[in-house]
């Protein structure tokens, strides 16, 4: 067949994300910390912003209905404005504001089984964001990164998948792949691994001893597990010496990267949402007045400035300058009113917890969530980054009442974090002579109803760092002496 040129068209879709978009997403990841970070830099490059709610308290005064602009930045969203959550307020027949709340306020003491979500210090996001700012990439390619830091959990892995975080940004797989090898070059060394193969591959790269012998070893994790080492030794092709040196390398990493940063004491944080009984039968969702930014367009100063401008390039600039205050103003009141729908949601959802506490916790997922107050998953994901809410029990991450969920021999399921409160009560009340294996765990939670493997059991057991039943009654012995 001959080879001739030709002209094809083609059309495609393809999503692109402004520049207003891309702050809009940025913002509702942020923190409060990093809110006021970024807030006091738009102050600093735009004349026209103020902090501040002078213009509506003189607007009040004078009987007058400020214009949009001149309000705060969460006025719409307001703390005081709180937001009652019902059984059914959340059911997608209804209107918003049909809330009639029907559960019962919370008090009978059981918070002693909820570790309170807090900690001093920088986060581990904190940290990661940090260091992709000073790596100054490009504008993509920091937007996809700060999603995968975003999708790190406590331990430092990056469980999302790649594909979706592309299609998400409208960007390839290359691309994302890129962003993600920049995230993994970060300190801790580790960071953003997908596995525990990888995370040791990462430490052993950055430590220059990635060599073949050691990417056999790292690929025979199961090997090592089973304690064969002689079959391991074999696999790597090395002497004993070489071996023994190599274990002792692969010990001394850290499979859990991201725990040095979660594992500080727990300390006093500023919650983002405020949970309290509303009467003797309810509660109320609002946001916390204190971490809102105030922040109003200054039009006096506006008009000044206008009048001064000779030129119309001048004029340009200060239209801009206007346009962007507005719509930091509409980002930021967004990004309240997001974050107060997703907390309502939660608190409609997890009602049981608020209850009883952590024993009546619910499985909940990113898209349940979503798909009730009509959101994308990647949106509710951003709304619960670092964001905290305070109830009687103390103060939480948002992301602590998303967990997933093990099957009940009613048919139904129990959530992990309430298994986990189980397991942790079980062990607690072991002596010297009845320490549970992980077999008699098993047997007395199916007891209780939850149809749990031992594997299962192992794995939450190990996650809240209580040791084998062997480890804790040598423990029980020594204190006992």
């Amino acid at each position: 067949m001959a080879l001739s040129p030709r002209l094809d068209l083609r059309q495609s879709q393809s999503l692109v994300m402004t520049p207003q978009m891309q702050q809009a997403v940025k913002l509702l990841a942020l923190s409060n910390l990093e809110l006021e970070a970024h807030i006091g830099a738009a102050l600093d490059a735009n004349p026209l912003l103020e902090i501040g709610d002078v213009r509506r308290e003189a607007a009040e005064r004078d009987g007058e209905a400020p214009e949009a602009g001149e309000l705060d930045a969460v006025s719409a969203a307001d703390g005081t404005q709180a937001l009652d959550v019902s059984e059914n307020a959340l059911d997608p027949e209804r209107a918003p504001g049909d809330a009639d709340w029907g559960m019962a306020a919370t008090g009978d003491g059981q918070a002693g089984d909820i570790p309170e979500q807090a900690s001093d210090g920088v986060s581990l996001t904190q940290h990661l964001l940090g260091q992709l700012s000073a790596s100054h990439p490009s504008a993509s390619l920091g937007l996809i990164a700060s999603r995968i830091i975003g999708e790190i959990d406590e331990c430092g892995y990056f469980h999302a998948e790649l594909d979706e975080v592309a299609a998400e940004f409208g960007a390839s797989r290359e691309e994302a792949r890129e962003a993600l090898a920049l995230v993994q070059s970060f300190d801790p060394p580790g960071i953003a691994a997908r596995s525990l193969a990888e995370c040791l591959e990462l430490q052993a790269r950055r430590a220059d001893r990635f060599d073949p012998c050691m990417a056999r070893l790292i690929a025979n994790l199961d090997v090592m597990g089973r304690g064969d080492l002689e079959r391991l030794r074999r696999l790597c092709a090395v002497d004993e010496d070489d071996f023994a040196d190599m274990l002792a390398e692969l010990r001394s990493y850290d499979p859990k990267p991201g725990c040095a940063f979660s594992s500080d004491a727990a300390g006093t944080v500023e919650p983002d949402v405020l949970l309290r009984p509303d009467g003797a039968d309810g509660w109320v969702v609002s946001l916390n007045e204190a971490t809102l930014p105030r922040l109003v367009v200054n039009r006096d100063y506006y008009v000044e400035l206008k009048g001064g401008c000779r030129d119309k390039t001048s004029t340009r600039w200060l239209e801009e300058q206007l346009d962007e205050a507005h719509w930091l103003l509409r980002a930021l009141d967004q990004r309240q009113k997001t974050i107060l729908k997703t907390a309502s949601a939660i608190v409609e959802l997890q009602a049981g917890f608020f209850r009883k506490g952590v024993a009546a916790m619910r499985t909940l997922t990113l898209a349940h969530v979503a798909e009730i107050i009509d959101m994308h998953e990647s949106t509710v994901s951003r709304a619960t980054s670092n964001k905290y809410m305070h109830c009687s029990m103390g103060t939480f991450e948002l992301k602590y009442f998303f967990s997933s969920g093990v099957a009940t021999q009613d048919g139904g399921d129990a959530s992990s974090e309430a298994v986990k409160a189980r397991i942790k009560a079980l062990t607690e009340a072991e002596g010297p002579k009845s320490v549970l294996s992980d077999d008699k765990l098993v047997t007395l939670l199916k007891a209780e109803g939850f149809d749990i493997a031992r594997r299962t059991v192992a794995k939450y057991r190990e996650a809240m760092g209580i040791g084998s039943s062997v480890e804790r009654r040598r423990a029980l012995k020594l204190r006992a002496r």
